[in-house]
């Protein structure tokens, strides 16, 4: 077996956090075949757009069908933080092109600048993944408290992952948490206006 070519280094203007993201990529590149990473990866689609709508839906319904208005709250939580953080980081996408690292990896082509392009491939800032899984874990925890530790864990996996199977630099998840966060806490405050004793109940409960 051949070794693969190294990855290049960024072009010399690069900011100092590009070339730090480079960096991480040139080390870990070679492992984003293995089968771990692989499955990791496949699992980690669940916070993609469609599944994670699907997930949020599921949970509304089942406290519709179930007659359970905090799980019922959840779904609606969920539904809302998946949808503000999907707005938020599809308007940066579309302001911002920055190529993926594995176009760095099985290209040797790497760019970052304003623009307004729709190919995946220069959709890598930010992580769409890590800004929806975080708004969601943050919907989950602030109704059922004891999920806490779950809800982020599994959203902080998501996030990682997504550098060694090269779909994200490690600024495209600071990006995406900064997202998500910030979603979510709009729909915190939103919910605490129309639903003022809901947290109250969330916590009794």
């Amino acid at each position: 077996m051949t070794n693969p070519a190294p990855v290049p280094d960024p072009r010399p203007d690069a900011s100092e956090i590009e070339k730090a993201d480079v960096a991480v990529v040139q080390t870990v590149a070679e492992h984003r075949k293995h089968p771990l990473v692989r499955l990791a990866g496949t699992f980690s689609e669940v916070a993609d757009q469609p599944q994670l709508t699907a997930v949020c839906g599921a949970t509304l319904l089942a406290g519709l069908i179930g007659g359970d208005p905090r799980l019922t709250r959840t779904g609606l939580r969920m539904l809302a933080c998946h949808g503000l953080a999907t707005l938020g980081k599809n308007l940066i996408k579309n302001a911002v092109d920055r190529t993926r690292p594995y176009v760095l990896v099985e290209e040797g082509r790497y760019e970052m600048r304003p623009g307004h392009s729709r190919e995946s491939e220069n959709s890598s800032f930010p992580s769409g993944h890590t800004a929806s899984a975080m708004a969601v874990a943050r919907a989950v925890a602030g109704e059922y408290p004891s999920l806490a530790v779950p809800a982020y864990g599994a959203a902080a996996a998501v996030a990682a992952i997504q550098v060694p199977r090269c779909k994200h630099y490690p600024s495209d998840l600071a990006g995406g948490l900064l997202v998500g966060l910030a979603a979510s806490a709009i729909v915190d405050l939103g919910f605490s206006v129309l639903t003022p004793d809901g947290p109250k109940r969330a916590d009794a409960a």
